[in-house]
């Protein structure tokens, strides 16, 4: 009889086990098919930090686009370290998330952990800075700014400010971070317009790090000597530009007319300084790609086909243009 009743209980402890094994399952299934909704959604971001207003104002955009978008985002600052951005992706693969969404700080680096979310199935989507890869299969699609063309642009309009002054004019180059796409694309697109005229040289390139405090150390470091080597900057972002201006505001050097400045991302501050004449061409880098963004996470949490590779539209603000009327940035 006990025999009978110990069996007994195995059987209804084995009906149980696979009534539950089966609800599981399902429940899984359900949630899985259910990420065509876009309220089910769950995007894991990871920035690079905060360095600039600019880069607050992007990590803004993509919060205010997934809350207008009703996506779930889990959001990693990395403060400026690869190997915190590469901690966060691991674990965005760990708590599987449907999208995975970054900011590679630098290009190269990233093959190991870009070949775990493909193991995992999750859509990676970079954006703002691009990344270099063994295998390009290993990385979904990129959106943000074209930085070559960026730097293409502001010796466009050197060339053109000059095209009847006989020079030579001296270029001092303040650069991004080192390995980033953006430092490299700008530079490299400056330098394959820039060499078309032999007036202009670049005599110095200084890594600024896409920060203020290395604008302002750097253009300290250069007014110890009696003379500046320089007629013109070629900085790479308004944060490095914004800096060199707290230091010449401090001298009898006239920035905008002693010295042409040439800056890219288009902030507020910067375009206040433009309209001031302290500033002469300003090159935009969009922060505002949040919607952008969202738009291509809600294909992809659908497996949907998208493009490889999209450059956002993006405006050139000169000294001879008219800014009254231009609406606040809001950065």
């Amino acid at each position: 009889m006990k025999k009978n009743t110990a069996r007994g209980k195995n059987i209804l402890f084995f009906l149980m086990y696979t009534v539950l094994l089966i609800f599981i399952l399902t429940s899984c299934k359900n949630k899985k098919e259910s990420l065509t909704s876009e309220q089910s959604i769950i995007v894991g971001f990871s920035q690079i930090g905060a360095e600039s207003a600019w880069r607050t104002c992007n990590t803004q955009s993509i919060h205010e686009a997934a809350q207008e978008a009703g996506i779930q985002l889990l959001y990693a600052n990395a403060e400026q370290k690869q190997e915190n951005q590469i901690k966060a992706i691991r674990s965005f693969i760990v708590y599987q998330v449907d999208v995975i969404v970054f900011v590679p700080i630098v290009q190269d680096g990233w093959d190991n952990v870009l070949r775990e979310a493909k193991e995992a199935n999750i859509p990676v989507l970079v954006i703002d800075r691009k990344l270099r890869t063994v295998d390009e299969s290993l990385y979904t699609a990129y959106i943000g700014s074209d930085h070559v063309e960026e730097g293409r642009n502001a010796a466009r309009f050197l060339i053109q400010k000059f095209k009847d002054a006989r020079g030579p004019f001296r270029i001092m180059e303040i650069r991004g971070t080192d390995g980033s796409s953006a430092a490299e694309g700008r530079s490299r697109g400056f330098r394959e317009i820039i060499k078309t005229d032999k007036k202009f040289e670049i005599v110095a390139s200084e890594n600024g790090d896409f920060l203020r405090s290395r604008g302002r150390e750097i253009t300290e470091s250069y007014l110890k000597n009696p003379v500046l080597p320089f007629d013109i900057v070629f900085s790479h972002n308004d944060g490095m530009t914004l800096g060199m201006l707290d230091v010449l505001e401090t001298t009898d050097i006239k920035p905008g007319q002693d010295i042409v400045i040439v800056s890219v991302d288009a902030e507020q501050a910067a375009i206040d300084a433009l309209k001031e004449g302290k500033i002469n061409c300003i090159i935009e880098c969009n922060p505002k790609i949040g919607d952008h963004v969202m738009e291509l996470v809600k294909k992809l949490a659908k497996q949907e086909e998208v493009t490889k590779l999209t450059h956002i539209t993006e405006n050139i603000f000169q000294e001879t243009d008219d800014l009254h009327d231009l609406p606040l940035r809001g950065y």
